[in-house]
């Protein structure tokens, strides 16, 4: 077998690349465009001799980033970063020269979160639709949908791929498979178990999964149209609200009620607890409320000794 040709010009590995991303991963169109407008300018900076870059020649290019934000900056070589690591396990370099790129620190940004009030908004359309004399099939599945979201924190993907059964009556807990396969404990309250009973009357006993759709299950795309049209039906702004923006807001409210912080990463389904730490931001005014009333010195009065007191004479 005759190896890669390591000559090509810039403009067919980039667009080879490219075409991996959407073959392979299934990267969406905006992505492939933002990946092709990084890889096209970091060319013409090179001089059309991009994939052919020593580390020198990227610690040039990357000058050319200076007075970028440093979220430009960090997307910019995220995507060279990725352009190299293809160009080395393809064969059509022996190297990878991307550790010269810049790494620049970036704040996490705060997430986007509902209020406990716009929260009520939704839960009260949703309880009109089912107070109508014949509510829909579909009205049932938007109410177990956003039980799940808001009252378990779900992440999009491991909620439209839950299976029929994953719901059992009487048990306040069940496994999801999220990010790498890996299996969690998530609780459900009973409000969401009643939902999903609710819902399971429309759903077909052999069907594999809790929210089918055709031979698989409803995808993350349509389960952000339906968020989006509640949204717009309850009268709040439909770009404020999204599944993620109803986890994030499950995670808030949850660490503002006094949930633990290590409990609340397990339910998340985070790995690392600086992610879920994020969510300390919220509430701020509540933690000092919580040292002032629960710490052990909240009970003490502060007493003042007066001038002379205990001074020897």
């Amino acid at each position: 077998m005759s190896s890669p040709d390591s000559n090509l010009p810039d403009r067919e590995l980039i667009a080879r690349f490219l075409e991996m991303l959407a073959a392979e991963q299934g990267a969406a169109a905006n992505t492939i465009s933002a990946y092709r407008s990084d890889l096209v300018a970091a060319s013409n900076l090179a001089k059309g001799r991009l994939t052919s870059a020593d580390p020198d020649a990227l610690t040039s290019l990357a000058r050319d980033w200076r007075g970028l934000a440093n979220s430009s900056v960090a997307r910019k070589a995220s995507v060279l970063r990725r352009f190299f690591g293809f160009l080395q396990e393809e064969g059509f370099r022996a190297d990878n020269p991307s550790s010269a790129l810049p790494k620049p620190t970036q704040a996490r940004s705060l997430p986007k979160i509902l209020d406990k009030d716009e929260i009520d908004v939704l839960f009260n359309a949703i309880e009109a639709k089912l107070a109508r004399p014949t509510p829909a099939s579909v009205d049932y599945r938007l109410s177990a949908l956003i039980e799940l979201l808001y009252g378990s924190g779900l992440r999009a993907s491991e909620l439209v791929a839950l299976p029929r059964n994953s719901v059992v009556s009487g048990k306040p807990f069940i496994i999801v498979k999220g990010k790498g396969n890996k299996e969690r404990l998530v609780p459900i309250s009973s409000r969401a178990r009643d939902a999903v009973d609710a819902w399971l009357a429309f759903v077909p006993e052999k069907s594999r999964f809790l929210f089918p759709s055709r031979a698989s299950h409803i995808s993350r795309i349509r389960l952000f149209q339906i968020i989006k049209q509640l949204a717009a039906q309850s009268g709040l702004d439909p770009l404020k609200v999204s599944p993620h923006v109803l986890r994030h807001a499950f995670a808030t409210h949850l660490l503002a009620g006094g949930a633990n912080l290590r409990a609340l990463q397990s339910m998340l389904g985070h790995a690392d607890i600086a992610t879920t730490q994020i969510y300390t931001h919220v509430d701020s005014s509540r933690l000092v409320e919580l040292v002032n009333r629960r710490h052990p010195l909240a009970t003490r009065t502060l007493t003042r000794r007066t001038a002379g007191t205990n001074r020897q004479t």
